[in-house]
């Protein structure tokens, strides 16, 4: 078959700004296509935090014009790169009105005012910047509501452009939560008619909804996981949108993420204490200590250590975490907490390791080096979130000989299979209520079996490690919903 050539779209991408699981998949999923032969190229912004020198961007000759409606043509300079290991080229979008920012999307838990002319901007850029490159799209695949203008874009204002009169879409939803909800005058900045205003379109409540447009526009939609997929169709993960959803079922996908395992492989890890695999596993121990040592916790080979990393938000289940964590300090466990989210449960978690400084530490904000420590490190990885559509940190804890504790829940739910312990069977600890007592409940069954259960926690370990979600089998997936989308952008001319 020939190659496809296929434009992706998104706010962020690793390892140039990463706020979430989004900048890992468009980080990786490039590569894999790329190496599937296919010519595939990524813009994202020019934010503060992408060191142009760093990172060798060079910048394209000439600026970009972007029409902005009623605000008339905004002017940005584009710069260029390529994803580290790879040869897939990177465009970035510079305006320093727009992105010059310490923020992507907010600063100190408020959102930006303006985000909505920041991201329509975007997707328009992307469109110019697609034409002003010659590169004519088979597909553009774009990410949550930062680019689900450019759907709608597609089949409006571009319906007739001849550089993309063969160009389909991709939506891939990688959080139904935030949908870029915005004062309906971003209609004269969208530029794409009134008559788009629609309960049937854009329109939500007397405002834009743009995540809403991009789902009825897009040729294809898609989420980062099958049980993710089936649970926006229904209210109570649907934030609003699982009529519409429902309605658009025929074209909506689930395509698990994979995982990068060039980075996240304990036999291959630059940043822990000592390299292991499923034949040499004492090397956990030594990275378990390691980890103690890391974050001042008594270096203890007798007890349990369970880790998290996320955010601490409502979505990751810090409130179930913050009722139990209490009973949890009754318990001989060691517990490392690692993230930044909510002002409320920084302050509450630090507050307790400082009670508590032989059990429990909480390190505020993100250390990419301390987040493989602690994958490696702890014998459980506790993830109980409200809602996961897909979830990384559980797959690089299978990897890792770590196992998960998770509530079935999206991703989770299809990556982790319960302990059996009649045949030894299971990759970790699922449970289904979003409680605190249900979480305890399956953390004080995960460490009795940690401390009772020796040749079922060898089990466990073991099973999980021989686990593989890798990209490439991803992108072999997305390859075919591309050609999909091409075959039925072609069958609609005729």
């Amino acid at each position: 078959m020939e190659p496809l050539k296929i434009l992706v779209a998104a706010s962020e991408a690793v390892p140039f700004a990463k706020s979430g699981g989004l900048a890992d998949v468009v980080g990786a999923l490039p590569k894999a296509l790329r190496a599937l032969g296919h010519d595939v190229r990524v813009i994202i912004p020019r934010y503060y935090v992408v060191d142009r020198e760093k990172y060798g961007l060079k910048r394209l000759d000439g600026a970009l014009g972007v029409g902005m409606g009623i605000m008339g043509e905004i002017w940005c300079a584009v710069y260029e790169g390529v994803i580290p290991g790879s040869d897939v080229p990177v465009y970035f979008i510079e305006h320093e009105g727009y992105f010059g920012r310490k923020g992507f999307y907010d600063e100190e838990g408020m959102s930006y005012t303006d985000n909505d002319n920041r991201f329509v901007f975007f997707s328009k850029a992307v469109m110019q910047l697609a034409k002003k490159l010659r590169f004519h799209p088979d597909v553009i695949h774009t990410n949550d509501w930062h680019t689900a203008a450019i759907p709608v874009l597609l089949n409006t204002t571009y319906a007739f452009d001849p550089d993309f009169e063969n160009t389909g879409s991709l939506l891939t939803i990688h959080n139904l939560q935030h949908q870029g909800k915005f004062y309906k005058g971003v209609m004269d900045v969208l530029g794409v008619g009134w008559d788009h205003f629609t309960a049937h379109e854009l329109e939500e409540y007397d405002g834009v909804n743009l995540l809403k447009g991009g789902i009825v526009h897009a040729d294809a939609i898609n989420a980062v996981s099958q049980k993710y997929a089936d649970e926006i169709c229904t209210s109570e993960y649907g934030w609003g949108l699982e009529r519409l959803i429902g309605e658009k079922r025929y074209k909506l996908h689930g395509i698990l993420n994979g995982i990068d395992y060039d980075e996240w492989s304990p036999a291959e890890d630059i940043y822990i204490a000592q390299r292991y695999d499923t034949d040499s596993l004492e090397g956990k121990e030594l990275c378990k200590n390691d980890l103690q040592r890391e974050v001042g916790l008594p270096e203890r080979n007798d007890v349990p250590l369970i880790g998290f990393v996320g955010r601490l938000v409502e979505q990751k289940g810090i409130e179930m975490i913050a009722h139990a964590i209490w009973r949890l300090m009754s318990w001989d466990i060691q517990i490392v907490m690692l993230g930044t989210g909510e002002k409320w449960a920084e302050h509450y978690f630090s507050d307790i390791a400082a009670k508590y400084p032989d059990k429990f530490r909480c390190i505020i904000g993100y250390r990419n080096d301390l987040a493989h420590k602690i994958e490696a490190g702890s014998d459980l990885f506790l993830m109980p979130s409200l809602f996961e559509p897909c979830g990384l940190n559980q797959i690089y804890s299978l990897r890792y000989g770590t196992l998960p504790v998770v509530r079935a829940t999206g991703g989770l739910d299809d990556t982790i299979e319960n302990y059996h312990n009649d045949g030894r069977n299971g990759t970790g600890f699922k449970f289904y209520d979003a409680t605190s007592d249900a979480l305890l409940g399956t953390l004080a069954w995960a460490v009795d079996v940690w401390y009772n259960d020796k040749k079922g926690l060898e089990a466990l370990r073991q099973n999980g490690m021989r686990q593989r979600f890798s990209w490439e089998v991803a992108a072999k997936e997305y390859e075919s919903l591309y050609r999909r989308i091409v075959e039925g952008r072609l069958c609609s001319r005729y």
